[in-house]
């Protein structure tokens, strides 16, 4: 049973326009390219049933949820929560950012480097720090939603808001207490889904399948702010993956599902600037990695060692069920507590992310700031480095999708007093629908 939010950060407004701050200002309203960018939301998830919507009532999300909903002949009635309300920026709101770092330059600059530290002064003269006051809105809002909501039903609920509101909702969804603010990107009329399911008394498992998905858009996945820019790339799926093997460091081929995942990754980045090309060595992730290159004639293909598949050791080539009969107890722990196992003759997490970690970091640093490299890894070593991103640890390993074939893109901050970006994750829509259908795979 699994309880999908869908979450989507409102079109276009006239604010984001002039590069006004928004915050609760409700001046600010949908251009009539964030009304077309709602309703394009709106066709790719026409054939989606869904079991509620809630929006802001500011009315660039109220309006950008009633454009969606038009695709679905308004089928459904938003309901309108005020714990979905964009961050309360005080008197900073209506100013443009210019006159926001003229009139108070050291706040905007710990807005800009340390958002959690912020402290502004209401009407009255009362201090606020903004960022802790709406991380507990988030985590209001999300109890409030799992009571009326239980994750042990199936579900899809549509949740329409802000830049802000939604970081701190996907903050709360994956634990951290605000560290990773500024490591999300979300642009207008963006996608991210998360997948919550019950995992013990009182507690559930969330994983983030998809952050800031903008295919239904044009262009499909957000420009470049001329930072060096990473593309990371899942190899194409393999027999394995398709009947639940894993397959660790054993070097199985794509399949024929695989190569034409590979194609459509080539095809969907064609369009993309590519100066370097590094990948696992190992077949699977090279076969891929060439086919992507097809589009990107001249471009060297590196292998990297560091970058092969967790060592599963006695487990590699077996299904699931023939691990339970011999392992049972080991098993279970690496559903619970994967970061405390050791794979029986194999690899633990740690190991695989400094190795995984560390090789990230030295092709990072190796960029100049206008390049772009592409990256084709694996299942447990994109997910490493993508927790370590994103502020997590490796006990958190089964929080972050990667699907096979799926695209995830890091900008590398040129300013080292602000994190890499996580610009989007695990996006499948090249393989057909904003929802990821590959093959769950074992791992």
């Amino acid at each position: 049973m699994t309880l999908r939010l869908l979450l989507v950060r409102h079109g276009l407004s006239s604010f984001n326009r002039e590069h006004r701050i928004q915050g609760r200002n409700d001046s600010s309203t949908l251009t009539v390219e964030g009304k077309q960018q709602a309703s394009q939301l709106g066709k790719a998830l026409a054939d989606l049933k869904m079991d509620a919507v809630y929006s802001s009532p500011l009315q660039r999300a109220a309006d950008t949820a009633k454009y969606l909903l038009k695709e679905h002949a308004n089928s459904y009635k938003p309901i309108f929560d005020d714990e979905l309300m964009e961050i309360d920026l005080g008197l900073w709101s209506g100013l443009t950012i210019n006159e926001v770092k003229e009139k108070f330059p050291e706040e905007y600059n710990t807005w800009k480097q340390k958002p959690n530290d912020l402290t502004l002064k209401r009407e009255d003269g009362n201090p606020y720090r903004p960022i802790e006051e709406l991380l507990t809105q988030a985590s209001t809002f999300l109890k409030k939603l799992l009571t009326r909501h239980s994750p042990s039903k199936d579900g899809t609920i549509l949740i329409v808001g802000h830049n802000a509101i939604l970081r701190c909702l996907i903050l709360s969804l994956i634990g951290n207490k605000g560290e990773a603010f500024r490591r999300l990107q979300l642009d207008n009329t963006s996608l991210s889904v998360f997948n919550v399911k019950p995992h013990s008394f009182n507690s559930y498992q969330v994983q983030l399948e998809c952050l800031n998905n903008t295919t239904h858009l044009e262009p499909s996945l957000p420009l470049n702010k001329k930072y060096a820019r990473l593309i990371l790339v899942r190899h194409g799926e393999t027999d394995w993956n398709q009947q639940g093997r894993f397959q660790g460091q054993i070097d199985i081929p794509l399949n024929q599902n695989g190569l034409s995942q590979a194609t459509a990754a080539r095809h969907f980045l064609s369009s993309q600037k590519i100066n370097r090309a590094y990948s696992s060595s190992m077949t699977r992730p090279m076969q891929t990695a060439q086919e992507i290159l097809k589009s990107h004639p001249g471009i060297k293909l590196e292998s990297k060692e560091e970058l092969i598949e967790i060592g599963h050791g006695l487990w590699e080539g077996k299904l699931e069920s023939e691990i339970k009969t011999t392992w049972p107890n080991l098993l279970l722990e690496w559903k619970n507590s994967p970061e405390k196992v050791q794979m029986p003759e194999g690899e633990t997490l740690q190991e695989v992310w400094n190795r995984s970690v560390e090789c990230w970091e030295d092709i990072c640093s190796g960029l100049a700031p206008n390049e772009t490299a592409l990256v084709v890894a694996h299942d447990a070593v994109n997910k490493t480095i993508l927790c370590n991103l994103l502020g997590l640890t490796p006990s958190d390993i089964w929080m972050v999708k990667q699907g096979n074939g799926c695209v995830t893109i890091i900008d590398i901050s040129i300013d080292p007093n602000q994190p890499d970006v996580v610009t989007c994750l695990n996006i499948t829509s090249h393989l057909g629908g904003v929802l990821d259908q590959t093959a769950k795979g074992a791992l």
